[in-house]
């Protein structure tokens, strides 16, 4: 908070007005009321404390979070806030209900389709060296007024665009607020501040054949790494844009990239290895953002990898077994899924390093490779009738790449709110 201007007059001192000071107890009334739990938090410091040393005994006493809960560490020690440990917080999670958010997709409604147990609702990501800081809707609202906030790839970044109405459409009246899907564009409408928070499928972020948001599911893949404008142009006048594009490269095949255009009658297709074409297509990406994105005006984030939890071999478990009926997340914090592609991650990094725009990284991927017990599993609306055979084998249909609402993409949204008001 910036102090007054001081007075250059050679006369003696005179008090400040009253205005000012009546300025000064509202400014200091309003961030008391925007962080009211936050500073709460401070007052109940020593449980947060016995919660950090029950849930892992090997945390030293030097290594507890230094910064105060409401901000992110600014002092001499290095905050990362993606480095951390999970923690059971009965009180301040889950931060919506299922049954309350209207928005959340079948696919994602675990509770609803007979989930037994609700613990993965109640974990809190908690940084190592700081605090991550409390989602205030208010807050983001305010950050939003006047704007357009965009989630442009897969299900994966639609399940996260959710999550961020889900957190926020409580405090907006019924009728302030609407939903409405054009093509492969979903704009959630918040009236009263003149704001849209919208999804928009792009798997790929560049042209493919999969860019039907509706009826998607191919087998043979097919993208044109360089040609982005079929999607990008919608994407033009957003004040906050959020990437992502991960899950559809993973085929275990090399990746077919056209040469051409989709409605030719001849197609002249070469083959490419995954990491590779990902490249040239985020590269292609990243010099749409530096052409077409006001640094000054605009703010752009990638999400990294999600991942996925298909073989619990490699966390201890079963030979044979997934993320079906696991209910805790995984302790070993030097834990790292075969699932997620490090090359993939290699790429991402050295095409964000040569980017002359500025693009802020939400790395999601460790903090969720803990959280075997987050996935839809069994407990969502299926696409089509099982079988006698998988209906005998929960494993064998269980989702182990989605997550189920409320639950982990709630903190990818605090880490991406973190960012926004600390960067």
């Amino acid at each position: 908070m910036k102090s007054p201007p001081p007075s250059f007059s050679s006369s003696s001192p005179k008090r400040k007005p009253l205005s000012a000071c009546l300025i000064t107890l509202s400014f200091i009334l309003f961030i008391a009321f925007l962080y009211g739990e936050d500073f709460a938090c401070v007052i109940r410091r020593p449980i947060l404390d016995s919660e950090i040393q029950d849930y892992s005994a090997s945390n030293e006493k030097d290594e507890l979070p230094a910064a105060v809960p409401f901000s992110v560490d600014r002092g001499k020690r290095d905050c990362d806030l993606f480095e951390g440990e999970w923690i059971y917080d009965e009180e301040g999670r889950p931060q919506y209900e299922e049954e309350e958010c209207p928005y959340i997709q079948p696919q994602l409604t675990c509770q609803s389709h007979g989930r037994p147990d609700s613990a993965y609702q109640h974990l809190r990501w908690q940084p190592r060296r700081c605090y991550l800081p409390s989602f205030n809707a208010s807050l983001m609202l305010e950050k939003l007024r006047g704007k357009r906030m965009m989630y442009v790839g897969d299900s994966l970044n639609r399940g996260q665009f959710v999550s961020m109405i889900c957190l926020l459409h409580r405090i907006i009246p019924e009728s302030a607020k609407s939903m409405e899907t054009f093509d492969s564009l979903t704009v959630f409408r918040v009236k009263d501040y003149n704001a849209t928070i919208e999804f928009y499928w792009a798997p790929f972020l560049v042209e493919s054949n999969s860019d039907n948001a509706v009826i998607h599911r191919v087998s043979d893949r097919i993208v044109r790494a360089r040609s982005i404008n079929k999607h990008a142009r919608h994407w033009k006048g957003a004040d906050i844009i959020v990437f992502n594009t991960y899950l559809w490269w993973m085929t275990g095949q090399k990746m077919k990239i056209l040469r051409g255009s989709f409605d030719s009658d001849t197609k002249n297709i070469v083959e490419m290895e995954t990491e590779d074409a990902y490249k040239l297509a985020l590269r292609r990406a990243v010099k749409w953002v530096e052409k077409n994105m006001n640094p000054n005006k605009t703010r752009v984030f990638f999400t990294s990898m999600s991942p996925s939890h298909e073989m619990s071999a490699g966390w201890g478990g079963e030979p044979d077994g997934n993320c079906y009926n696991e209910t805790t997340p995984i302790k070993d914090l030097n834990y790292w899924g075969r699932s997620t592609s490090k090359g993939i991650m290699r790429a991402t990094q050295e095409v964000f390093e040569r980017s002359k725009a500025p693009i802020t990284l939400i790395n999601i991927t460790q903090l969720s490779e803990y959280r075997k017990d987050a996935h839809t599993s069994i407990y969502k609306k299926q696409w089509s009738p099982l079988t006698k055979e998988q209906l005998a084998n929960p494993r064998s249909y269980a989702d182990c790449v989605h997550w189920c609402l409320p639950g982990l993409q709630d903190t990818w949204n605090e880490l991406l709110y973190a960012k926004l008001f600390f960067p």
